[in-house]
């Protein structure tokens, strides 16, 4: 039985049932996602940079993008486009045994005095040595973990592992896999590890962290500081252990997947009470930068955590948003809609990058396909033409026209753009498309795949 947790979102979705996209806009998506991920592309003993060596892994890596933008192997970027179909078995592979390789099986202290707990998986991982780095903004296995950046190592890649190795047996039906042995653990085992490594609030089960042991609760925001419960990563958490529940079965143990199938339904039910605001959005966290948070409501929407008429009132909530302005530009989306700002100084709370830049008030395509999905459910013009923004804007840009050009970007706004050929800002949108809808000849919004967990 298939679980990926998905939408079915009832009769209600038919009503308001149209195609977000045209087929030739779908083909041109699908297109430059392949060609952004062959870019993203680092092939054995290929050299991408004159400051690292070359890929000595063993196998292929992909990268977050082309060009010479973050060269190493970043562990949530990659697992976030395993599902577009254009990776191959044999490249999954070599990322899921590399990464449960650098698993750090012991509780490990930095230089810093951030702490590295057990079974936690690394941010990134070079290319030259497969050293782990398991904190941003560094490349240096000695020097990582400065308190700016946490604590503690970044909470979503936990659960990005659990969501690789999901992604992998379902693709490949190689269920020995999970018994493989790495370094004398096997890969399951390394996924209980894994989420074992999670901080938790014990009274409701959601991802929990305080200022004292702070780690970034999702990579696209790790310039972010989150505390409290959190609710982005407490949604990873009720993917991973709904995915985790049907390995289980796969393995054919009933009880465990039972169990942990009654865990998901209670994280979900937790999320929900816990983050949702009387406007339909979901608030980031529940203490420091605790603001209606626009990509947690897309993705419960689009993850079938909130119910029909939760749904409603969020799309309702996000489309007057991109009505007044104050979400999107050129086809990408804000964190935080403009009137959530903390307030006239930063988008976020606590941030260590100005407002209107980066992750505090810039524009990312990486969630506008979560977006525009549910702004369909209320709005689908409007959806429409937040995916024809997009897909003109990727059109203009379209980095394949020469070294002048860099769309898709990681994120820009109305006076500057970074880092060009993103591999996200289109391999999301792409799969959401891809699963959603019928481009052109059948305008409906497919159910996506049963909730098995209903």
């Amino acid at each position: 039985m298939r679980l990926l947790f998905l939408l079915i979102f009832f009769p209600f979705l038919q009503i308001h049932a149209q195609a977000l996209i045209s087929q030739a806009d779908f083909h041109y998506l699908k297109e430059l996602t392949q060609a952004v991920i062959d870019s993203s592309r680092i092939l054995p003993n290929q050299r991408i940079s004159t400051d690292f060596g070359p890929n000595q892994t063993g196998g292929t890596l992909i990268r977050p993008g082309g060009r010479s933008s973050y060269p190493a192997f970043w562990i949530r970027d990659y697992a976030m486009s395993v599902g577009t179909g254009m990776i191959t078995l044999e490249e999954q592979k070599h990322m899921l045994l590399l990464t449960a390789s650098t698993q750090n099986d012991e509780i490990k202290k930095t230089v810093h005095g951030s702490i590295i707990p057990k079974g936690a998986i690394a941010d990134h991982i070079r290319i030259d040595d497969a050293k782990p780095i398991y904190f941003p903004g560094t490349y240096s296995f000695e020097n990582q973990g400065e308190i700016r950046w946490g604590h503690q190592p970044p909470l979503d890649d936990m659960l990005y592992f659990i969501h690789m190795t999901y992604e992998y047996v379902k693709q490949s039906k190689d269920l020995s896999i999970l018994d493989q042995q790495i370094l004398g653990i096997s890969l399951f085992n390394r996924l209980i590890l894994a989420l074992k490594a999670l901080p938790e609030n014990p009274s409701n089960q959601l991802v929990h962290v305080e200022a004292s042991n702070r780690g970034v609760d999702f990579g696209f925001r790790d310039a972010i500081h989150i505390t409290g419960d959190l609710c982005f990563t407490s949604i990873l958490k009720y993917q991973a252990i709904s995915q985790l529940s049907e390995m289980y079965q796969w393995k054919g143990n009933q009880m465990e997947h039972q169990k942990l199938k009654t865990l998901a339904n209670t994280i979900k039910r937790n999320i929900v009470q816990v983050f949702l605001e009387p406007n339909g959005m979901l608030k980031a966290s529940t203490s420091m930068s605790a603001q209606a948070d626009v990509w947690s409501t897309a993705w419960a929407v689009y993850t079938g955590v909130l119910s029909k008429d939760k749904a409603i009132q969020a799309s309702q909530r996000i489309c007057q948003s991109y009505q007044n302005k104050t979400l999107a530009y050129r086809g990408a989306v804000r964190h935080v809609i403009r009137t959530d700002d903390f307030n006239d100084k930063t988008a976020w709370e606590g941030s260590l990058v100005k407002k209107d830049t980066y992750q505090n008030g810039a524009y990312w395509s990486t969630a506008t396909g979560w977006v525009a999905f549910t702004m369909a459910l209320t709005q689908p013009t409007l959806a429409q033409q937040l995916i024809q923004e997009f897909i003109a804007d990727l059109r203009t840009g379209d980095f394949r026209q020469g070294r002048g050009f860099g769309a898709p970007w990681e994120c820009f706004t109305e006076r500057d753009q970074q880092n060009p050929v993103y591999m996200t800002s289109v391999s999301i949108p792409y799969q959401v498309l891809l699963n959603s809808t019928i481009s052109g000849k059948k305008p409906t919004i497919h159910r996506r795949i049963k909730n098995s967990l209903n």
